[in-house]
């Protein structure tokens, strides 16, 4: 049995280091993120994580634990993926600067024919930002592999206000509900 990471994510690469993960495989899932009509954030990422793990197994052996997760960015109920371009990037900021977010994060665990999914929700508060600012941002790259096109652990650190929830969650992986979903599949951390 083997832990496999689906994501090529270096951040959630980082963050099963970090509570003690030491020995897992990543296995990638390229397939498109669609947004469907209709269902709730929670739904949404949900429905995503699942698609993700159910396409790495058929790569892996059956006793294999895939852990999937897709976060996505709602402001006003409209979800923010990773943005197409720099000028996606600019707009998505702009729209949060001043406001209060959602940041969903979808996780499921697979193994064989058994799953388990969930979302985790938590709240960001952005202050207002400048054009200067955002623009200086966006040219360091750094919002281009990001849902809502920013980075709460690293540049855009600064333009939180305030977070209610799990701060690993806008990272990109809720570490506290994923420790509980391993205990359910026998991996104690």
């Amino acid at each position: 049995m083997s832990i496999i990471l689906a994501s090529k994510s270096p951040r959630r690469y980082e963050l099963l280091k970090m509570i003690g993960i030491e020995d897992f495989k990543v296995i990638a899932d390229n397939t498109d993120e669609i947004i469907i009509p209709g269902l709730s954030p929670g739904e949404q990422v949900c429905g995503l994580s699942l698609k993700k793990a159910q396409n790495v197994a058929s790569r892996c052996d059956k006793d294999d634990i895939i852990i999937a997760a897709d976060t996505i960015v709602y402001h006003n109920n409209i979800p923010y993926g990773k943005p197409d371009s720099p000028q996606d990037a600019k707009k998505m900021l702009r729209e949060l600067s001043g406001n209060v977010h959602s940041v969903y994060t979808g996780v499921t665990l697979l193994r064989s024919n058994d799953h388990i999914s969930a979302a985790e929700k938590t709240d960001v508060w952005f202050r207002e930002l400048s054009d200067e600012e955002i623009d200086k941002y966006v040219r360091i790259g750094e919002p281009m592999d990001k849902a809502g096109s920013y980075a709460a652990q690293s540049g855009a650190a600064v333009f939180i206000k305030r977070i209610e929830g799990d701060f690993f969650n806008v990272v990109g992986l809720p570490l506290y509900r994923l420790s509980l979903m391993l205990k359910e599949f026998g991996v104690d951390l």
